[in-house]
């Protein structure tokens, strides 16, 4: 029998460069212009602001994501929302909102609605259904909190390790267009640091 499975996507940086671009009031390229007038979509924002890493997380979570009946598959961490589904559509004031919270920093604008949402998900989920990372193990600014509610319940792709977000994006994309799942592991006690893998062979 195949086991449920969900998967939490970490955010994207809402301070950096390409935010800039994107909350220009003269920006005229259509996310742009939805983000503005009517909200855009926090999966197509954040796909925005990440690039190739958060398109690879987006297109694989929707692709192997096997949830118990009534419970969402996909969900977006969030800098002050918890988390969030991909399709909600969110404005340029909401954005400026997550570009003043710092996850790495675990306060609790960050922590209270992740832990509120986490505990509510765990619960409709069930024992039996796995919660995949598709994030950084690196630091501790989502295990603190994903480990605490979740437990043993929590994986992450074993492949990640060592590999940088350009990489994960292109692997993730690769395993998309081949039908083929990474390997789910626990997540380990401490923070985890590999060697980085060999590069991904060019693509046919």
């Amino acid at each position: 029998m195949t086991r449920a499975r969900i998967f939490l996507l970490s955010p994207a940086s809402c301070g950096g460069e390409r935010a800039r671009v994107l909350l220009r009031e003269e920006a005229s390229f259509p996310l742009a212009v939805d983000l503005r007038e009517r909200g855009a979509p926090l999966g197509e924002v954040f796909a925005f602001l990440s690039g190739l890493y958060f398109r690879g997380k987006l297109a694989y979570a929707h692709a192997f994501a096997r949830p118990p009946l009534q419970v969402p598959g996909v969900r977006i961490i969030t800098p002050t929302r918890g988390l969030v589904d991909p399709a909600t559509r969110v404005t340029r004031d909401d954005l400026l909102e997550f570009a003043t919270v710092d996850v790495a920093s675990g306060g609790e604008r960050y922590r209270a609605p992740l832990a509120r949402d986490v505990t509510a998900l765990a619960g409709a989920a069930g024992a039996d259904c796995q919660a995949v990372l598709l994030g950084s193990i690196a630091t501790r600014k989502y295990l603190d909190v994903l480990r605490q509610l979740l437990g043993e319940r929590l994986r992450f792709p074993l492949e990640f390790v060592g590999r940088g977000d350009m990489s994960r994006g292109g692997l993730l994309l690769r395993c998309v267009e081949e039908g083929r799942e990474l390997t789910y592991a626990a997540v380990p006690e401490k923070p985890l640091r590999g060697t980085r893998p060999p590069k991904l062979p060019p693509r046919a």
